[in-house]
Order: C-alpha cells, then sequence, then structure tokens
C-alpha cells in the first residue's frame, strides 16, 4: 500500500461544494442567505449540522428551534448514516461545477424514512458497528478486536477533524491481510442501484476458486442475473476500470468506515 499513498491522499481530499438552503415554510420574517460549505466526501451529514443549525436558526420559528434536524435533496430525505459522497453519487450522478443543493429542515422528521442520529455520539456508534462488521469480513474481526480504545477513538476522531495522518496511522492495520494471507477473506461491500436508495451485500472472495486475484469485471458477472447485467460501477465519483481487481478496490477505494460502497448500474439483457 505505501507505493498507492498519493491514491489514499487524494480520495481523502475529495469534497463536495453544498448550498444548504432553509425550508420556507419555516422561516419567520426575512429569508435568509444560503450558507455555503466544502464539505468531505467522507463525512457525514450529523458533523456539520450544527454548524448549519447555527446559521439558520435565528430565521427559524421557535417552536422548531430544538427539533432534529434533517436535510433533503428535490424532496427525497438525506440518509444521515451514509456517507456525503454516496449521497451525491446517488442522487447527484452527473459531475458538474455548480454546488450541490440541500435543504434544512428544523421539523417534521421523517421518522419512517431515516435513521434519527441527532448527536456525534450516535453517529460514532454507527460507525464503529461498520468498522467491526468489515473487520468481520476481512479478517474474522481479529484485527479490530486486538485494538485498544485508543485506537478506535484515533480512528474516530481522525475523520471528524480530517486528519489524514492520524486516521491512516491506525486504519493501515485494518487494510493489511491478516497474518500470512495474501488477501482478505472477504470483500466488505455494499451496492447501490441508481433507482433505489437501499443497499444489498453479497458474500464477495478477492480470490477465485482457482486462486486467481478477482477483478472488477468478475465482481460484476456476479451481480449480473439472467435478466439484468450489471454494466458499470463507480464510487467517490470515479467510473470504475473493469480490470481493477477487488482486492486494492478494498484497500485503497473504501470509505473510512471499511466498505467499499458501490453504485451500480444495470442493463435488461
Amino acid at each position: 500500500m505505501a507505493h498507492d499513498r498519493e491514491v489514499l491522499r487524494m480520495i481523502w481530499e475529495g469534497q463536495i461544494g453544498i448550498c444548504f438552503q432553509a425550508d420556507r415554510d419555516e422561516i419567520v420574517g426575512i429569508k435568509p442567505e444560503p450558507f455555503y460549505l466544502m464539505i468531505s466526501r467522507l463525512s457525514y451529514l450529523p458533523l456539520v449540522t450544527e454548524k448549519v443549525r447555527k446559521y439558520f436558526s435565528r430565521y427559524i420559528a421557535a417552536e422548531h428551534q430544538d427539533g432534529a434536524v434533517w436535510f433533503d435533496f428535490n424532496g427525497t430525505p438525506l440518509r444521515l448514516h451514509y456517507p456525503i459522497g454516496v449521497l451525491y453519487d446517488l442522487l447527484h450522478p452527473e459531475e458538474d461545477s455548480t454546488p450541490w443543493c440541500l435543504t434544512i429542515h428544523f421539523s417534521k422528521f421523517p421518522e419512517d424514512t431515516l435513521v434519527k442520529l441527532n448527536s456525534k455520539e450516535l453517529l460514532e456508534s454507527h460507525y464503529m458497528s461498520c468498522l467491526k462488521e468489515a473487520d468481520v469480513l476481512k479478517h474474522r474481526g481479529l484485527v479490530i478486536s486486538a485494538m485498544q480504545k485508543k485506537d478506535h477513538n484515533q480512528l474516530w476522531l481522525g475523520l471528524v477533524n480530517d486528519k489524514f495522518d492520524q486516521f491512516w496511522a491506525v486504519n493501515r492495520r485494518l487494510m493489511e491481510p491478516y497474518s500470512d494471507q495474501e488477501s482478505f477473506k472477504n470483500i466488505p461491500l455494499r451496492i447501490y442501484m441508481d433507482d433505489d436508495f437501499t443497499y444489498t451485500q453479497k458474500l464477495i472472495s478477492p480470490i477465485s476458486e482457482g486462486g486467481q486475484k478477482k477483478s472488477l469485471a468478475d465482481l460484476m458477472a456476479e451481480l449480473s442475473t439472467p435478466v439484468r447485467k450489471a454494466v458499470g460501477c463507480r464510487t467517490h465519483g470515479i467510473d470504475l476500470h473493469e480490470e481493477t481487481q477487488l482486492q486494492w478496490m478494498s484497500e485503497h477505494l473504501s470509505y473510512p468506515d471499511n466498505f467499499l460502497h458501490l453504485s451500480v448500474d444495470y442493463k435488461d439483457v
């Protein structure tokens, strides 16, 4: 992995320009100007909520001030436990140079659609659960279970405070095959379709039955059915080449939760 540190750095530094606007039905008095932020693709909306809330709260009716905050894009509520880059790629698949416009709401939280993560502590708990699940898939849980609490804290604080070196000083241990193994046992993978806001997971080994390293083309073949063929994958806004090895993808293109989040394009056969 040392030779590909520049790839890790480029993924880490990926950002999205976001234009936040208030819900017009919640505004009292003068309509506020939009609030603009550059936000890491790897981050989560609850990590920027307080900053956005503080800007808009003076314009919001008093009865909504303490409500659970949520966001939408063109009427679609945004899942607070998804990385921001995943949300963007699902809902804004065509890259352009204009900011992504989101609406902040202080009331009417859609509890039938969203998981309520109204504190950093709840988000941290979700994040650590994902890390542990990923390590079970890769190393049978042997690596993360051997870490100390301070290591877990360093991962979380590295992500929250956008500290690449702090994060990767610990995360590299999760991104290496265990002991004398040449690859992970399985690839932590979440598969999204553009027309659906949910993901599926499938047990995928990075090694074929014949002992060869699998590529993205092999994965797409496994994801295809007799009536529907997987024809493309992207992550971090990047269209992936079908010859890319799954092991390399997992080591270099996973989000901080250690999962590969892949948006998959299908066509009918």
